[in-house]
C-alpha cells in the first residue's frame, strides 16, 4: 500500500556500493522471489542486515548506490526484505529505474545522508518533500508525477497489469 509518508530504522551505508554486494551474483540464478533472496541482502557487506531488517526499515547510502551489472535482484532481495525506501546521495542509473520498476522508492538527498546516522529512526515525507531525522529537516525534490504514478501501483509491472486488465 503506498504512503505518503514513511518512518523507519536507518541502515547506512557508504559509497559505490555495488549490486553484487547488495545481492551476491552467485545466487542469481539459484534462487526465486521471496524470503530465499531476503536472506542473501547485503550478506557480503552486512552479514548482520538479512536477519535483523524489518518491514519498513529505510537504507541510507553514499553515491552511486547500486553501480555494477543491472540484476534485478539487488532491487528485489531489498523489496523482500521489507524495505520500501531508500535514500542515498546518488544512484547508479539502472539501478534507480530497477527499483522504481519494482515499486522500491529511491530518493536523492545527499545532506540527509551526511546528517543521518545508522539506527536512528527517520521521516521521509513525500507531502513535504523531506526527510526529518535528529539533525534536522532536508529537503528533496519532489517525485513526478510518472514516477509517482507507477511507485504508487507498486512498480511498472502491476501498473501494467492493472492498466490492461481495464483498472
Amino acid at each position: 500500500m503506498w504512503q505518503k509518508r514513511f518512518e523507519g530504522r536507518v541502515w547506512k551505508y557508504g559509497d559505490h556500493v555495488n549490486t553484487d554486494v547488495i545481492f551476491p551474483g552467485k545466487y542469481t540464478y539459484t534462487l526465486a522471489r521471496g524470503p530465499e533472496l531476503a536472506a542473501h541482502a547485503l550478506e557480503d557487506l552486512d552479514p548482520e542486515f538479512a536477519r535483523s531488517v524489518r518491514p519498513g526499515d529505510i537504507i541510507v547510502a553514499g553515491v552511486n548506490w547500486g553501480c555494477g551489472s543491472s540484476r534485478e535482484q539487488a532491487v528485489t532481495c531489498l523489496v523482500e526484505a521489507g524495505v520500501q525506501v531508500i535514500v542515498a546521495a546518488s544512484f547508479s542509473r539502472i539501478y534507480y529505474r530497477n527499483a522504481v520498476n519494482n515499486g522500491l522508492l529511491p530518493i536523492v538527498c545527499p545532506a540527509a545522508v551526511r546528517a543521518v546516522e545508522k539506527g536512528e529512526r527517520i521521516v521521509v515525507d513525500l507531502e513535504q518533500h523531506e526527510i526529518v531525522c535528529r539533525k534536522g529537516r532536508f529537503a528533496f525534490a519532489p517525485l513526478s508525477p510518472a514516477l509517482r504514478e507507477i511507485l504508487e501501483a507498486g512498480g511498472l509491472i502491476p501498473m501494467l497489469r492493472a492498466r490492461l486488465a481495464g483498472g
